[in-house]
């Protein structure tokens, strides 16, 4: 931003030297660029970061002096004279893109003189490196360089249908700027058009047909907002930049739109003379509604910037940037925030703004700062564990969007029958719903890595599942943190990886696998999974009628359990216990069943009747076939003895083994195969 120094003292009377008032816009935000003479005049040159448009214009800058140096700001009122003629009779207005250009103000000047600018105007322009080019043009422009608002002047007489229509552009529409180049337009574009033609492109630069002239009479000064993104798309894609379109990129202040219309319309008739029509042609969204105001609590203050500043004073300095205080007590004020400061949305926004004023210098640097070491949270250190464990299994982590498509969430719907979550947006026409469960998104990438010949991915996700809107769900309960994994495991190899998770939390937990139907699995291929007793979650084989629907080409089996039942029972701080000093005596048994008793019940059998010398229970296979009778299966399973304080003779594990066959007998109608 490049500022007039004479200019700069129509708004802020002062007698400080340009050095001293540079260096404290500088400590303040706006840093110096650079110093030039140029006349009787000084050129100063400032960065302009891109959340302060505000002082992309004179008397912004002028804000930021009179705030640092407690001087008074004085902005003009203008209030140019109107005659009798209606501007509704003289120009219309219609706003067909209002996405792109919330609002569009017209006014119209009739019997205007174009001629040279006054030598005041020359010079102000010539300052900040703005060639004179005829008054009318040069008022636009001394209004932009003043409050930032961009803008233009149409020859009226040249506007078809004395007309303006703001809308998109049709694909490879053309228009001549004032730059004379002919630029081909995108679909879409936002564009000034009367009714026959484009005669501006909108936010970035007007057209050469419509621009004035000697000639010129009747002229409609034009006022508007456009959509900064639009701007910013537009202006890049036609390599074609200008001080308008920077302040639209950035965003102009909504509410000085018929200030600086005004502003402008007062100096043409001082300058070139002319009758200025009654009333404006607006048109576009209502956009005068104040924001909500702000509360800084005086306390906080000094809490985060560790200097005492008073109330008083942080009154002062937010009065001094253009804040009204609506309201508030000793401790806390409410504040509401001028319209050119968009980016006052926070206490904290305010606390930076008294801190940058009342000076960053005066914050000492030699203060010692009270640190604390951080620790882990418990659910830190959980998913820690289990992400080491699973990748030590050779899975790999995925991180996968949280919104799926409905096809997904009919898919795996874990039986919820409140509504899932979803959102209605542009961006997200397909995967608009919230997931209840992470499977559906790993089987995806599943897929994805299948179609380039990565087979066999096995793939976990932690992450949050989303299960209800209702207000009275706790949060955490609503959306809990939820540990899914696949892979092209058998249902014995899926199990093992739930327990391998299990032990590296706990080894002493008990885990319980039971039978369930789940319409994505196998029949009698998954289970709901307990740890002592409560219901971690679900594992299983899927069917084959799922994997098809995702097109998948292996066999696939999921599990996806709760990390809160983890971190109920774990215990991340083991109890210390002595490597074996003695060795092992393993048996191998083959037990016939009746085909109703499960697994479950016949290790809990073993161990229950064992006794002390137990170590282990493994399951090692099964059999179903003509050997045996067709009601009935056979487990195979090795059981390993030892003690800690002897070794074992081959009689005592005789003694155990025929108390645990015994038992089977007795209790599960078991026979030793």
């Amino acid at each position: 931003m490049l500022v007039s120094w004479k200019w700069i003292k129509d708004y802020v009377e002062h007698d400080l030297g340009v050095e001293k008032v540079t260096h404290e816009l500088t400590m303040s935000g706006l840093n110096l660029e650079g110093i030039e003479q140029v006349g009787d005049d000084v050129c100063v040159d400032l960065e302009v970061t891109s959340n302060r448009p505000d002082c992309l214009g004179h008397i912004g800058v002028a804000r930021e002096i009179g705030a640092l140096f407690e001087k008074q700001l004085t902005v003009p009122n203008p209030q140019p004279p109107e005659s009798s003629q209606q501007v509704s009779d003289l120009a219309t207005v219609e706003n067909q893109a209002p996405e792109l250009c919330p609002r569009y103000i017209a006014r119209v000047i009739q019997g205007v003189k174009v001629g040279p600018s006054p030598t005041w105007l020359v010079e102000r322009l010539a300052t900040i490196g703005q060639p004179s080019v005829n008054n009318i043009v040069d008022i636009t422009n001394y209004v932009l360089m003043e409050c930032g608002q961009p803008l233009h002047a149409f020859d009226l007489s040249k506007l078809g249908g004395q007309k303006i229509v703001v809308r998109e552009a049709t694909k490879n529409e053309a228009i001549t700027a004032i730059d004379q180049k002919e630029y081909k337009l995108d679909a879409g574009t936002c564009v000034i058009a009367d009714e026959n033609r484009p005669v501006a492109i909108a936010g970035v630069m007007g057209g050469l047909d419509t621009e004035i002239s000697e000639s010129t009479v009747d002229v409609l000064v034009e006022t508007a907002a456009f959509q900064p993104l639009g701007v910013r798309n537009t202006a890049r894609a036609l390599n074609l930049h200008s001080p308008s379109s920077y302040r639209f990129e950035r965003g102009v202040d909504l509410q000085q739109l018929d200030w600086a219309s005004r502003r402008c319309c007062e100096l043409i008739l001082e300058l070139a003379g002319g009758e200025l029509a009654e009333g404006s042609v607006v048109a576009g969204a209502n956009i005068d509604a104040q924001a909500e105001p702000v509360t800084l609590r005086y306390g906080q203050v000094q809490r985060l910037l560790g200097i005492p500043v008073t109330a008083d004073e942080s009154d002062q300095i937010l009065d001094s940037l253009g804040l009204i205080k609506s309201g508030g007590d000793e401790k806390s004020g409410h504040y509401i925030v001028p319209s050119w400061r968009r980016d006052l949305t926070r206490e904290v926004d305010l606390i930076e703004e008294v801190a940058r004023i009342h000076g960053y210098e005066r914050i000492p640097t030699d203060v010692a700062i009270d640190v604390v070491a951080s620790s882990r949270t418990l659910a830190d250190r959980v998913t820690s564990k289990v992400r080491h464990s699973l990748t030590s299994l050779g899975l790999y982590e995925a991180i996968t969007l949280s919104f799926v498509t409905r096809e997904q969430y009919e898919l795996w719907n874990p039986g919820d029958s409140n509504d899932p979550m979803s959102v209605e947006h542009s961006s997200r026409k397909q995967e608009n719903i919230l997931r209840r469960s992470l499977i559906p998104s790993l089987l995806q990438w599943r897929r994805e890595n299948e179609k380039h010949s990565q087979f066999n991915a096995c793939l976990f996700e932690i992450s949050r599942v989303y299960h209800t809107a209702d207000q009275a769900v706790p949060k955490e309960d609503a959306q809990p943190r939820t540990l899914g994994f696949v892979g092209g495991w058998s249902f014995r190899e899926l199990r093992g990886v739930l327990e391998t998770i299990l032990s590296s939390i706990n080894r002493n937990v008990k885990l319980e696998v039971r039978p369930c139907q789940r319409p994505q699995f196998e029949e009698g291929r998954a289970a709901e999974v307990l740890v002592n007793g409560t219901l971690w979650g679900v594992c299983g084989e899927l069917t084959r009628e799922v994997q098809d629907r995702l097109d998948l080409r292996d066999a696939v089996s999921a599990a996806e359990v709760s990390l809160a039942v983890l971190e109920q029972v774990c215990e991340l701080t083991p109890a210390f216990e002595t490597l074996p000093q003695y060795p092992s005596i393993e048996r191998d048994l083959n037990i016939v069943l009746p085909e109703d008793v499960p697994w479950q019940k016949l290790e809990e059998t073993v161990r229950q009747s064992a006794g002390e010398l137990l170590s282990e229970v493994e399951f090692v296979d099964q059999y179903r076939g003509k050997q045996i009778a067709a009601d009935s299966k056979s487990y195979v399973l090795s059981v390993s003895f030892r003690s800690s304080e002897r070794t074992l003779t081959g009689d005592e594990v005789d003694v155990a083994q025929q108390q645990i066959i015994e038992t089977c007998k007795r209790e599960l109608s078991a026979s030793l195969r």
